[in-house]
């Protein structure tokens, strides 16, 4: 094993991208060959909804020549609008096949949060559930959900292939001014996870992964969905609105042998009156935010299996890793993934061993992005040098394995979404009755954290009202939990407010009133 003098892991280099490429068409590289084969189940307890591999290339294609028919021409942005059903995955593989640029979104985001997306992106169309709230653009075509099912059986279209650094698809995240950015990536993304089928899956052809997210989530799209189709494996999604309760169920019954969920979801599974019971399971996955050693150690027990983290980002999916062939010690997040470039930094060169820096990855890894959209200042911000900047702190041991130490900012982690709290801020601010406003996100309890706003006003406001007026503007991942108005709001030496004097005060005094 390699034994590191300064926290500078090198596992690389990838294995070359080929030049002529498309992300759409490696995703569906073996759907030809596996015909037959269960791409996707869609479960319930009622039943299972199954699209083979043949099916599933089909209707991709189809959809494709559909949206060309449909007026649009590569490089137009397609700004996403769908539910939680097969549509989603379906339309973005489609857009990407003939080189339009899908931006999939959360079905949770409000009219006034997918206004400022489509001033900003302008969209060419979007493609609309009725039941998803949207907002006008008046110069973008709407496709409804009937449009997209109508093309599916059309003649399909040719993959356009090229550049592997061209433009892909756009993700939104919670940028730390406040204002959320559009990632740009390329189609070389796609080629950089399979750094992960064993630096973190364990992936096999013959697996079943389920994966408990919604279809339209970007760990659910990568992870759930086109990282089995890559490899020919079978990917299990439950159907809308199923409860954790039922996972295990579903897990047994339908055979998953890899489960993928964020750490919440474990935590939900293990509250249940009986431990699950899952004998095809070999292992669990778990990303999105930070896996407690309490959660590992008792799902564990409950189970018998174990539960591989991965740290990652919208910027950069997922990186670090713990993996079946690559255990990490308790309380690390793992290793780079082989064919990675990961340093702390400190001051911009490697640190110590041991001491706590940035957690930086190389500017040449194929799943970094190609940059902020319309933001180059932005973009440039986030790199030092050769080094892209996560925001994240941590620490490296002599064998690469890096101990996760927080935000270097105040950015808040609710169930998986990084959220800036200068957005929720901005959104609440414009409420009439209060006067100053903090927000961070606070531990309620083991391995369960919230977003809390903490304000100021001449009287306490019904916490009813405040929640109805957040719903109506914000996203309801990035809503507050828990209102608490204060006398003053506590700032540092230089006048500036300090976010985490409220979090520690808070988890203070809940402890306290802990019995």
């Amino acid at each position: 094993m390699t034994t590191l003098t300064t926290s500078l892991f090198d596992q690389g280099p990838p294995p070359p991208c080929p030049q002529a490429f498309n992300m759409a068409a490696h995703v569906l590289r073996l759907a030809d060959k596996l015909a037959d084969k269960p791409a996707l189940e869609v479960i319930s307890a009622t039943g299972v909804q199954i699209w083979r591999y043949s099916e599933l290339k089909s209707a991709i294609l189809g959809t494709a020549t559909g949206l060309l028919n449909a007026g649009l021409t590569p490089g137009d942005h397609v700004l996403m609008r769908l539910g939680n059903t097969v549509d989603f995955p379906i339309a973005y593989l489609a857009a990407i096949a003939v080189d339009l640029i899908p931006v999939p979104t959360s079905t949770q985001l409000t009219e006034p949060e997918v206004a400022r997306m489509i001033a900003t992106l302008k969209p060419a169309a979007i493609l609309h559930d009725p039941a998803v709230p949207t907002a006008s653009a008046p110069t973008s075509k709407t496709l409804t959900t009937q449009d997209l099912l109508e093309m599916r059986n059309l003649p399909p279209a040719e993959f356009s292939l090229g550049d592997p650094n061209r433009p892909a698809y756009v993700i939104y995240t919670s940028g730390t001014s406040g204002q959320p950015r559009a990632v740009q990536h390329a189609h070389r993304a796609i080629w950089a996870r399979q750094m992960m089928f064993d630096g973190w899956y364990g992936l096999q052809p013959e697996d079943r992964l389920l994966h408990a997210g919604a279809f339209n989530w970007t760990f659910t799209l990568g992870t759930g969905l086109m990282d089995p189709w890559t490899i020919g494996a079978t990917a299990l999604i439950p159907a809308p609105d199923t409860a954790p309760a039922a996972l295990p169920d579903l897990l047994r019954q339908h055979q998953a042998t890899l489960f993928a969920a964020a750490p919440g979801v474990y935590r939900k599974m293990l509250d249940a009156p009986a431990p699950p019971a899952l004998p095809t399971l070999r292992h669990g996955l778990c990303a999105g935010e930070k896996l407690s050693e309490p959660l590992r150690k008792g799902w564990n027990v409950a189970t018998g299996t174990k539960l591989y983290e991965a740290f990652g980002m919208s910027e950069c999916s997922t990186f670090i890793s713990a993996s079946p062939e690559a255990l990490a010690p308790a309380k690390t997040l793992g290793q780079p993934q082989t064919g990675r470039r990961v340093a702390i930094l400190a001051d911009g060169t490697p640190a110590p061993l041991g001491t706590p820096g940035v957690i930086a990855i190389h500017r040449s890894d194929p799943g970094l992005m190609l940059g902020y959209f319309d933001a180059p200042d932005a973009t440039s911000a986030r790199f030092d040098g050769e080094w892209f900047l996560t925001g994240d702190l941590g620490a490296m041991d002599a064998q690469g394995h890096i101990t996760y130490m927080g935000r270097a900012d105040d950015m808040m982690n609710a169930g998986g979404f990084r959220v800036s709290p200068l957005e929720v801020e901005a959104a609440l601010l414009n409420h009439p009755d209060i006067a100053t406003l903090a927000v961070t996100d606070v531990e309620i309890k083991a391995d369960t954290r919230v977003i809390a706003a903490f304000y100021t006003a001449d009287h306490d406001l019904v916490e009813a009202d405040l929640k109805a007026f957040a719903a109506a503007r914000l996203a309801r991942y990035k809503q507050p939990r828990l209102y608490i108005r204060l006398p003053v709001l506590p700032t540092n030496a230089n006048g500036k407010l300090n976010r985490r004097a409220l979090r520690a005060d808070f988890e203070t005094q809940t402890l306290k009133a802990t019995p």
